[in-house]
């Protein structure tokens, strides 16, 4: 017997099947789906919702009847970006791109001469450029909502629909939260607010205030409400959520701690609702290992400019990474880290101020080299993941005892591994499966469907290397 796993990222579909009794992956898949769609203005970033959800489908397809068919097949677990969000008509069926969370037209400027994340920040509270709320009243301001749409949307809820065969949509809390203009302790949005505001609030779909089975395939299988990625990559990868600090390294970055109860958060942290009533402090790099990846398309270039004079980037299968580590580990076993630059990496600016940039400091005669350079960034990314570390810490009265790390960033990077170790005080650890968010949503599914007692018992079952 055993559950799946699909994660609906911002460029793949992943998908797991995991044993129910043992934890283990019994098959996998990952497919990048090229979705994105042409903008309507620099910064609209918006995919084909109908081509994920058809890839995602097929790949789950192709992946169970590798696996003795649907006979087996207990449950599926679902997941995805967070903030985005789509339109759906009467049939359940898309009519509007998916403005995914990178969309910046929340930061446009309206007639009225405000951004509709400034208005809606004055107004309601909790918004952003990329925030589905936010987006949902500059498409209204804007009257780009088409005309047949009836109901707001995550993209994973949209393959839940998909699956079942389901005509309206129904969200879990910690999806509507990624929305924002959301009430964090009574778990439902701000409707007198968004009213009062001028925001349309007919097509804000039913909350679930857990993770329920929301209906069943054609073949019978149970289909779970789906979660955040933030959140199911939490649930996949920590045994003990209130005990452990998650650090993440991908495109962005990302610390997590659990926490059992409301708290009052302030600057750059989000608290989130999690599962079983439980909620996650969330500091977040928007650049994070991009940065990294900036820096490496930096060193490309001077390269090749070197070589042969052309300034062109080299295909993925002849990064630096390699030599770049390398530089940044002789410079730090030999000068120490005090020696390096320092570098704060928000080159995507902040949660709370998108107008940021990223600043350089410390550069001298003695240190202007590669390996210099690319310490200072690696120091970077994770001194502002661990800055948010200590103002959670404070907030919580709490320090966790086990660090828990995920990502490309952290897994296949020694040195950054090593550097965040000693930052943090603590030994990393790494769990076995990389698809950590996939795996979160099926072991959901298993508490879901009875299969264990509780969300809890279920990650149990995670393994680490």
């Amino acid at each position: 017997m055993y559950v799946a796993g699909i994660d609906l990222g911002t460029t793949t579909v992943s998908i797991i099947l995991m044993d129910a009794e043992t934890g283990m992956l019994k098959g996998r898949r990952t497919i990048a789906h090229h979705s994105f769609l042409p903008g309507l203005f620099p910064g609209n970033r918006v995919q084909d919702p109908q081509k994920i959800a058809e890839i995602a489908i097929e790949g789950l397809r192709d992946l169970v009847s590798g696996n003795k068919g649907t006979g087996l097949l207990r449950g599926i677990g679902l997941t995805g970006q967070m903030h985005g969000m789509l339109y759906v008509d009467r049939c359940g069926n898309a009519v509007s791109p998916l403005y995914t969370w990178q969309d910046r037209c929340g930061d446009r400027i309206l007639p009225s001469g405000e951004s509709s994340a400034g208005y809606l920040s004055e107004h309601v509270g909790n918004a952003a450029a990329g925030y589905g709320i936010t987006t949902h009243y500059y498409l209204g301001q804007s009257g780009l909502i088409p005309e047949d749409a009836v109901y707001m949307t995550t993209i994973s809820d949209y393959l839940a629909m998909k699956l079942c065969g389901n005509t309206v949509p129904m969200i879990a809390s910690d999806m509507a939260a990624s929305w924002g203009c959301y009430d964090l302790q009574k778990g439902e949005f701000l409707t007198d607010l968004l009213e009062d505001a001028g925001v349309d609030i007919s097509c804000l779909p039913r909350i679930c205030k857990r993770h329920e089975i929301i209906g069943v395939t054609p073949e019978g299988v149970p289909v779970l409400c789906s979660l955040g990625d933030n959140q199911a990559s939490v649930v996949g990868s920590v045994q003990d959520l209130e005990h452990s600090v998650l650090l993440n390294i991908g495109t962005g970055s990302q610390v997590t701690m659990g926490c059992d109860r409301y708290y009052d958060v302030q600057g750059s942290i989000e608290l989130r609702p999690c599962v079983d009533g439980t909620y996650i402090m969330a500091g977040s790099g928007l650049c994070g290992g991009r940065a990294y990846a900036m820096l490496e398309q930096f060193f490309a270039g001077v390269k090749n400019m070197a070589e042969d004079g052309r300034e062109e980037m080299p295909g993925p299968e002849a990064d630096l990474y390699g030599e770049m580590n390398r530089a940044a580990e002789q410079f730090l076993d030999e000068y120490g880290k005090e020696a390096a630059w320092q570098i704060l990496p928000t080159f995507s600016g902040t949660r709370s101020d998108p107008s940021q940039c990223g600043r350089i400091d410390g550069i001298r005669v003695d240190n202007f080299l590669p390996g210099d350079m690319t310490a200072g960034m690696l120091l970077g990314i994770l001194e502002e993941l661990h800055g948010y570390f200590n103002d959670m810490c404070a907030m919580t009265g709490k320090k966790p005892q086990t660090l828990i790390g995920s990502g490309n960033g952290l897994r296949k990077n020694p040195l950054m591994r090593r550097l965040a170790e000693e930052m943090f005080g603590l030994k990393m650890m790494i769990p076995a499966h990389e698809e950590e968010a996939a795996c979160g949503a099926a072991l959901c599914v298993l508490a879901a469907t009875g299969t264990v007692p509780s969300i809890k018992e279920a990650q149990k079952k995670i393994h680490y290397l």
